[in-house]
């Protein structure tokens, strides 16, 4: 039999080729055979608030007064924060610089793209 790839939605061995898609039966999962590879790993999908896809590099603003720990001042809503980069593997999953307070990790749920 052919070496057909696993299903990258639930992981079955059970799929088959129809045309140019591969399709699981298991969980009704449908992908073209020159899917990237992102896609067949079921990569990470950081969102912000709003439900906006967050990509290395993107400029956000927070929505919410946030608290630093260890700091007397905190991070007031509307404050802008450029060039961030993606952590999907941690709680705070964007660091960042943010202006007047530094090197520091967000929550995607509190801010929204810029």
């Amino acid at each position: 039999m052919d070496n057909l790839p696993s299903c990258p939605k639930c992981k079955s061995e059970y799929t088959y080729e129809d045309g140019a898609l591969y399709i699981c039966p298991e969980c009704a999962h449908e992908w073209a055979k020159g899917a990237a590879a992102a896609e067949d790993e079921g990569a990470v999908v950081v969102k912000d608030a709003n439900g906006n896809v967050l990509q290395d590099g993107d400029t956000v603003t927070v929505i919410k007064d946030l608290k630093v720990k260890g700091s007397s001042s905190g991070i007031k809503v509307g404050t802008k924060v450029k060039n961030i980069r993606l952590n999907p593997g941690s709680d705070h999953n964007i660091d960042c610089k943010v202006p007047g307070i530094g090197a520091m990790g967000l929550k995607s749920e509190f801010v929204k793209k810029a």
